[in-house]
């Protein structure tokens, strides 16, 4: 993160670390804890609005019909068989409307599921339950159809260098939990927003005059600033790629190679010589991932991972005794 990365370089327990290999380490443990706590506080609002939207002055047709002090149960059941995500965030809505609302896991996030798995008991008020029931729906069945989808890719390319990345098409305000079911899924999460990489894609580096100039600019930029940071550059041609290589060593770490073919990615890699990490993006799908990963490439991007998913059917029942 920007914010994350210049409070970094103020610390100075940071400061004291001379070792590069240890700098980066320290890095990585303090950037893993910021977005645990970040997810947290963002997972939270997130819950917040839907049921306030969901909600509204109130479920008219719990309270119409049940005893406000009424205790249920209920579980969820698997209708469709794929990978199971959203576990957590179910606990999570129901503890936030009923913290002693009690929770039965049966089946963990990433587990494969079958059609007739039962994946946990409910036991609170059956106005919580009844509350909960459809944003719990709503965000399981979403997140498993996507990392359902996200096995699938991941499974392709077990034994290949290459890993399986996802983008910023997402869903408005249900980011987190997209990008969450991706990794839950065996992907790889990339950047999550606007802030957390500097990504050159065509449109910046057109505005800007150009791939040399970008390059100067992000330079200055990273240096004003004090960031510590990834940069990611497109390239859309071989003369892009050389242009890059020319130009942007110690300042690009990435090369994406947009709607390369693989047999132009293959003939590119030794003109970037493992000097920068390399991504392929643009028309990846589960027919041809194999071919881009036999390249030999580092990452492959695939936005089909959540803007192609399709939800799976689950449904949460009344236990009645």
């Amino acid at each position: 993160m920007i914010f994350f990365a210049s409070i970094l370089q103020s610390y100075k327990n940071f400061s004291a670390i001379t070792n590069p290999i240890e700098q980066q380490q320290f890095i990585y443990i303090c950037t893993m804890l910021y977005q645990k706590v970040n997810y947290d506080d963002v997972l939270e609002k997130l819950i917040r609005d839907a049921l306030k939207e969901d909600i509204g002055i109130g479920d008219l047709s719990t309270l119409s019909t049940i005893d406000a002090h009424a205790m249920g149960k209920a579980q969820l059941k698997i209708k469709e068989d794929g990978v199971l995500a959203g576990i957590e965030v179910a606990k999570k809505i129901f503890q936030m409307l009923e913290p002693t609302a009690n929770l039965e896991i049966l089946m963990h996030d990433g587990d494969n599921m079958l059609y007739g798995d039962v994946a946990f008991r409910v036991e609170a008020h059956v106005h919580t339950i009844l509350k909960a029931e459809r944003l719990v729906l709503n965000c399981m069945q979403r997140m498993s159809g996507i990392a359902t989808l996200t096995r699938k890719y991941a499974d392709l390319l077990k034994g290949y260098h290459t890993k399986i990345l996802d983008t910023r098409k997402t869903t408005p305000n249900f980011r987190l939990l997209e990008k969450r079911a991706v990794h839950i899924g065996g992907g790889t999460n990339h950047r999550f927003g606007l802030y957390d990489m500097i990504m050159l894609k065509d449109n910046h580096i057109d505005y800007c005059g150009g791939i040399k100039n970008a390059i100067n600019h992000v330079a200055a930029f990273v240096r004003r600033e004090g960031l510590i940071i990834d940069v990611e550059m497109e390239a859309r041609s071989t003369k892009d790629v050389q242009e890059i290589v020319d130009f942007g060593k110690g300042i690009v770490t990435r090369i994406m190679l947009d709607n390369f073919t693989p047999t132009a990615i293959a003939a590119v890699l030794p003109i970037i010589n493992g000097a920068f990490q390399t991504e392929a993006s643009g028309g990846i799908n589960l027919s041809n991932i194999v071919a881009f990963a036999s390249t030999g490439v580092d990452y492959v991007s695939v936005g089909a991972l959540i803007h192609q998913a399709r939800s799976l059917d689950l449904s949460l029942k009344a236990m009645i005794v």
